[in-house]
């Protein structure tokens, strides 16, 4: 690996192994042959020891946001229900709006998660067909109880649209066990890929409703993806260089094992914990309530006079890179990433450099 390697704690794109960016350079495959179908057949089961499903897992050559209006372009007609509680679902919630469908919102303050009891009362007799959720809120490092979410809304005869984008490969998601609907994730966060590629699961429900939205467009087309995908192929043609580097990561993530993939994740974000309560005299906090917080991303508030950015630019001058603050929290919080193929150990180096600029008092 590079003197680099471990370095770049951005919530995505977080870090990129060498031997996976050097996966890439490999020459180009006829999209169509039995080369690609060969390694998209690895990539499929990967991805559905990932996913934990036995469903086709879908490949866009897109950023995760392709998903998201896919899963509401072919989710059925009538209102939807959009929990927000930061700044990615509440962009779950446009892309319903500027896709034309009726969209009503559950908000709670950043920092909170979305109550499962408040849902089912917000349910009850309201005749939503739809509801959105984030998994793990990358702007605020919350992580929804997306089972309770999942069971409330099908007791209530409600789809499910899960974005877990910052969640899935490093918190727990059971597609398959918690009978979900549909489910989407980039590539960039958790599964330390390049950004460029997202992926989707949907229930064979939800993919025969599909089959009946007129709205549904070509290239997000949920039902066509399913087709292709268990053909070992993609709709459209997809970009291989990236698929390279998703056949090669794939294989060390099913190595690891999931379950060790979580608790490394788990493991991570206590080590973020501890560090903000062994600084708290310096008022150095987790925006995310205890019991709620997200184990691959945490945004943390700062204390005055210190400023986010020029903490980060500090901290990036020994040679660490962290993420700056999103939509409501950028001027109050930086995030550390804590996913991906980062460990124990370079989480520590990173907050080690958090503690000299923070000591320095000079951000």
């Amino acid at each position: 690996m590079t003197a680099d390697f471990g370095k770049f704690f951005v919530p995505g794109p977080t870090d990129v192994r060498p031997e996976v960016l050097a996966a890439m350079s490999q020459p180009m495959i006829a999209h169509r042959g039995p080369e690609f179908e060969a390694m998209f057949g690895r990539i499929q089961a990967g991805l559905r020891a990932v996913f934990r499903t036995e469903r086709p897992v879908y490949v866009s050559s897109s950023s995760a946001t392709g998903l998201m209006e896919a899963g509401i372009r072919c989710a059925p007609a009538g209102r939807m229900l959009a929990l927000v509680n930061g700044g990615f679902s509440e962009r779950f919630a446009k892309i319903a709006d500027m896709c034309g469908r009726e969209c009503d919102r559950y908000e709670v303050p950043a920092g909170s998660a979305h109550d499962p009891g408040e849902l089912r009362k917000r349910l009850v007799g309201k005749k939503y067909v739809v509801i959105t959720v984030v998994h793990s809120e990358t702007s605020t490092g919350v992580l929804n109880d997306v089972r309770a979410i999942n069971e409330i809304a099908h007791e209530q005869g409600v789809l499910c649209l899960i974005d877990s984008v910052s969640g899935l490969g490093g918190a727990p998601l059971e597609f398959d066990e918690w009978r979900c609907d549909y489910v989407l994730t980039g590539s960039q966060k958790a599964l330390a890929l390049p950004p460029g590629l997202a992926f989707a699961a949907a229930s064979a429900d939800f993919v025969e409703g599909a089959k009946q939205s007129h709205g549904r467009g070509v290239y997000f087309d949920i039902a066509e993806f399913d087709e292709f995908a268990l053909k070992n192929q993609t709709p459209n043609t997809p970009a291989v260089s990236l698929l390279y580097a998703a056949d090669a990561q794939l294989k060390s993530i099913v190595a690891e094992g999931m379950e060790a993939r979580w608790a490394r994740h788990a493991a991570m974000r206590d080590v973020v914990i501890a560090w903000t309560e062994r600084t708290r005299d310096t008022v150095v906090s987790i925006v995310a309530r205890p019991g709620e917080r997200s184990p691959t991303v945490s945004a943390i508030r700062l204390p005055p006079p210190l400023k986010p950015q020029g903490f980060a630019t500090e901290v990036r001058r020994l040679g660490y890179t962290l993420g700056a603050g999103y939509g409501a929290l950028r001027d109050t919080t930086f995030r550390i990433g804590h996913m991906g193929d980062h460990t124990i150990e370079s989480v520590r180096e990173c907050l080690d450099a958090c503690d000299s600029v923070l000591r320095g008092g000079t951000a």
